[in-house]
């Protein structure tokens, strides 16, 4: 597994957030298009039309935000950055509390879940912001 060992220039911290992030973007890929592909093949038949919409928006968004969590494990340098890190655990979190929640809402009609749907979402955000600095400051 070359991928996982020391890259070239870069510091035993650096390599191991790579490393992390990268495994959680990989696994949490992974989950988004099993989830997907549970809902298109074992909920349409369980489901009505806007719980199972519920359900795909929960993966589209956990796979949007695992490939940019992915993006900020593969790219040098990027994992060198605070604010790129702090971005990548802000999606990371991002994940678990909308897609999470969502998903449990389609599963369950729990609808107080919707109210932390947007934590998430808020989650997400800041940490676009926070990979748009890390980007401006170079």
């Amino acid at each position: 597994m070359a991928f996982l060992r020391d890259r070239a220039g870069e510091s035993f911290r650096e390599n191991q957030m790579h490393n992390l992030l990268g495994l959680i973007a990989a696994l949490s890929g992974f989950i988004a298009v099993a989830a997907g592909a549970f809902g298109a093949h074992g909920l349409r038949q369980r489901l009505d039309a806007g719980m199972l919409d519920v359900w795909q928006t929960a993966v589209a968004y956990q796979l949007y935000h695992s490939l940019a969590l992915l993006a900020i494990a593969a790219i040098p340098g990027l994992a060198a950055s605070r604010l790129a890190v702090g971005a990548g655990w802000l999606f990371a979190g991002g994940i678990v509390l909308f897609s999470g929640s969502l998903y449990i809402l389609a599963l369950s009609g729990t609808r107080w879940l919707g109210m932390v749907t947007p934590l998430g979402g808020l989650l997400w955000l800041t940490g676009w912001l926070l990979l748009a600095v890390a980007f401006v400051r170079g």
